[in-house]
């Protein structure tokens, strides 16, 4: 059973900066993207950014400009760079994956637990 595991989340003010991080067990996997989801209390889970194995980007509209998404496909992790925070990106944040596990013949996507972003002042 597969798990992604994110890191970096935490407490910072506004206008302020955050590096999520999330390693994926790249030996099991041929990746096509990997990216970032959030979920704010009582809204629904929504798109941050995703990148594809070759380095093609997908970023909300709302997130471009203040949000980076990168990634080291050698070491199988994704990174996002947060800038000018805003109370309202309050959110646990998602790492995702898309990806053909090597024991079977389609990919299918695969989720973090989450890690919190706060904040606030």
């Amino acid at each position: 059973q597969v798990q992604l595991v994110e890191s970096g989340g935490g407490l910072v003010q506004p206008g302020g900066s955050l590096r999520l991080s999330c390693a994926a067990p790249g030996s099991i996997f041929s990746i096509n993207a990997m990216g970032w989801y959030r979920q704010a209390p009582g809204k629904q889970r929504e798109l941050v950014a995703t990148i594809t194995s070759g380095g093609s980007t997908n970023y909300a509209d709302s997130l471009k400009g203040r949000f980076t998404i990168s990634r080291d496909n050698a070491k199988n992790t994704v990174y996002l760079q947060m800038n000018s925070l805003k109370p309202e990106d309050t959110a646990v944040y998602y790492c995702y994956l898309n990806g053909r596990r090597v024991d079977r013949p389609a990919p299918l996507d695969y989720w973090g637990r989450g890690t919190q972003v706060t904040v606030s002042s």
